[in-house]
């Protein structure tokens, strides 16, 4: 079952699963959903810029196309960057990692922690400056999207090295 999206406010809180109580594996833990919204918007914000450039380098009918597709993309894509960034959210379970998000189309991401090969941070400079980073977590697979953006770096080391030694303990019966 998929648990309504979680409510606004704090930027990394801790969500209580609707199935019961607080139980470990429970509770859902979010983001810093205004940090990942923003770093969001500035990297749109960069995109804009440079088809406003190129339409700036072009003439006639091609520069009204490219700055039409910048305003339009500004427009259409200002408010979704948004309320994408705070559907973002993570459950640490007994056997594996759930990870949700989704604004349209829910996604839901299980990695068993035997199946994890090894945990990165990454942090780009719209990150680094905002404070955030993104958790990312490479299996066998190569279509597993399990990444986990706008941690603090703080809480992304620490859950990168108890992710880290969930895994080594549940690949050693291998």
């Amino acid at each position: 079952m998929i648990d309504a999206e979680p409510p606004s406010g704090a930027e990394s809180e801790v969500i209580a699963s609707s199935a019961g109580g607080a139980a470990d594996g429970d509770e859902w833990h979010t983001v810093a959903r205004g940090r990942l919204a923003l770093a969001s918007r500035i990297r749109l914000l960069w995109l804009v810029a440079l088809l406003a450039v190129i339409a700036g380098l072009t003439g006639g009918s091609v520069r009204l196309g490219f700055a039409a597709a910048a305003a339009g993309l500004l427009v259409l894509a200002w408010f979704p960057l948004g309320r994408s960034a705070r559907t973002w959210r993570y459950r640490e379970r007994g056997e594996d990692l759930l990870i949700d998000h989704g604004l349209l189309v829910r996604k839901q991401v299980v990695v068993p922690y035997g199946r994890m090969q090894f945990v990165d941070i990454v942090a780009g400079p719209v990150e680094r400056a905002l404070g955030i980073c993104t958790l990312r977590l490479h299996t066998a697979s190569a279509a597993s999207d399990a990444r986990i953006p706008g941690l603090e770096p703080r809480l992304a080391e620490q859950l990168r090295d108890r992710l880290a030694a969930l895994g080594e303990a549940r690949m050693a019966g291998l």
